[in-house]
């Protein structure tokens, strides 16, 4: 019997909207299947909170659907879920549409500078398969750019596609990553939400928790990534209020800055911010994924 395709609730462009076809994951990354498995529901899954299986999902994932064959990380370096990450691209890309009579931007002719990339460069990645944008994939992290830079030199379909730049002051977040001729369509940016290692750990007890309805002894590393990719001082509404303040400098480089927005009750102060630094124009889009509510905070200078 064939499984029910269930909606998952994603961008109506995101081609990871139904459920994972293990078949097709399989034959394109066949390290998969022996993490494969048919639960007490008869769907066929993976654990997710087996490290080692998210892992290699995401190498079938960017292998299948983006036609990354060669992806590593380092170890203990963040694993993120590519569907939610895909939504980010796509929902950008509509709001790129309506500056551009409605059709989506596509090519070398849109650039995109990625905050905080991180050693997976999983937002470059899409925004190169999907629409053929050039990235300048940024860090403060160098074992991260590193990474990066193998990943595009072992990958035909990213070479040229994705420049690096490493941000050496942490407290700077578009400075010296936008230089002087720069001209970008968008920014985007995934923030470290916690305010410190012991919230992010915590965080992480739970999401294994619910993952595997069982407490968890130890916070598998796999979802705790490295700690600039978790948790910043002021967490997440620090992060963010400090990005809109800075982006006022580079308001004539930018058509339109975002930044994902985990946390609700973060909004009104966010929005609070963009008042005052005077962005002409703001948008607030909710990402769905099952049961799992971000936002997408965009704002722009331009009228």
């Amino acid at each position: 019997m064939s499984e029910i395709k269930k909606d998952k609730g994603l961008h109506k462009r995101n081609p990871h909207n139904e459920n994972y076809d293990f078949d097709a994951l399989t034959q394109t990354q066949p390290e998969l299947k022996e993490f494969v498995k048919t639960n007490q529901y008869g769907t066929t899954t993976i654990d997710f909170a087996d490290a080692k299986a998210v892992l290699m999902l995401n190498k079938a994932l960017l292998s299948h659907f983006y036609g990354v064959k060669n992806w590593e990380i380092p170890k203990n370096y963040l694993t993120p879920p590519i569907p939610g990450r895909a939504d980010y691209i796509h929902y950008m890309a509509d709001v790129l549409a309506k500056s551009h009579d409605g059709e989506i931007p596509k090519g070398e002719a849109v650039k995109v500078l990625d905050i905080g990339s991180g050693a997976n460069c999983i937002y470059p990645i899409i925004g190169v398969a999907a629409y053929g944008w050039n990235f300048v994939a940024s860090d403060i992290d160098e074992p991260a750019i590193k990474s990066i830079n193998d990943t595009v030199k072992a990958n035909e379909n990213l070479t040229g596609k994705i420049e690096t730049r490493l941000q050496r002051n942490p407290s700077n977040i578009f400075d010296s990553m936008i230089k002087e001729d720069d001209r970008f369509d968008l920014t985007m940016c995934n923030p470290p939400f916690h305010k410190s290692r012991r919230e992010a750990t915590k965080g992480t007890h739970r999401k294994l928790k619910n993952l595997t309805k069982e407490k968890q002894k130890e916070a598998t590393l796999n979802f705790n990534g490295q700690a600039h990719e978790l948790w910043c001082q002021g967490g997440e509404i620090a992060f963010v209020t400090t990005m809109i303040k800075q982006s006022v400098s580079y308001a004539d480089q930018v058509n339109w800055f975002s930044t994902l927005v985990s946390k609700k009750e973060n909004l009104a102060v966010i929005n609070k911010v963009l008042k005052t630094v005077k962005a002409k124009k703001t948008k607030t889009i909710e990402m769905k994924q099952g049961n799992k509510v971000t936002r997408i905070v965009a704002w722009t200078f331009n009228a």
